[in-house]
């Protein structure tokens, strides 16, 4: 018995550094990963050859409540930037079962490429997505310059896009 508390101790303790070092602006900025993916629409392309976009990746559930209800907010911030170069990424994770992204990506009429990540590839690939919702904001150049663990901020999600879109 003490072992599992001590485990559970150790999984709340790595989960509150992650978020502090997300939150304190102690994210080491990197290359997104290389990593292949294929949309609910057949379109098939790398993450890393998205340059000259900001590009929103957020992995998501359709069992994750917070993931649904920020649903609505990431449409809308797509619909209002995505004519300026800014791009979202939906990855389902791989224990969704592919049958409710589609149903609930067809009833809500989501404008942007949703990925079904069946084999855990792009979650693999990013390498550290404690849970959903986590995104990563994606500057022109291919960089990861933000990590967002839970529901982001989205006034200062808002604020990074904008100053992306009109830098260099």
């Amino acid at each position: 018995m003490r072992i599992k508390w001590a485990m559970a101790a150790i999984v709340v303790i790595m989960l509150i550094a992650a978020i502090i070092v997300t939150r304190s602006g102690l994210f080491q900025e990197r290359p997104v990963p290389a990593v292949a993916v294929t949309t609910l629409n057949g379109d098939q392309y790398r993450l890393d050859s998205m340059g000259g976009h900001v590009v929103l990746v957020n992995f998501w559930a359709t069992t994750c409540a917070v993931c649904i209800r920020d649903m609505p907010k990431l449409i809308d911030l797509f619909e209002k930037y995505r004519s300026r170069g800014y791009r979202t990424v939906a990855v389902a994770m791989p224990y969704d079962p592919p049958n409710r992204v589609i149903d609930y990506t067809t009833r809500r009429s989501l404008p942007f490429d949703v990925v079904l990540d069946i084999d855990g590839a792009v979650l693999r690939a990013f390498g550290d997505v404690p849970g959903t919702p986590t995104s990563f904001l994606v500057d022109k150049t291919g960089k990861i310059i933000r990590k967002y663990l839970g529901e982001p901020d989205f006034t200062e999600l808002e604020e990074r896009i904008q100053e992306e879109l009109v830098a260099g």
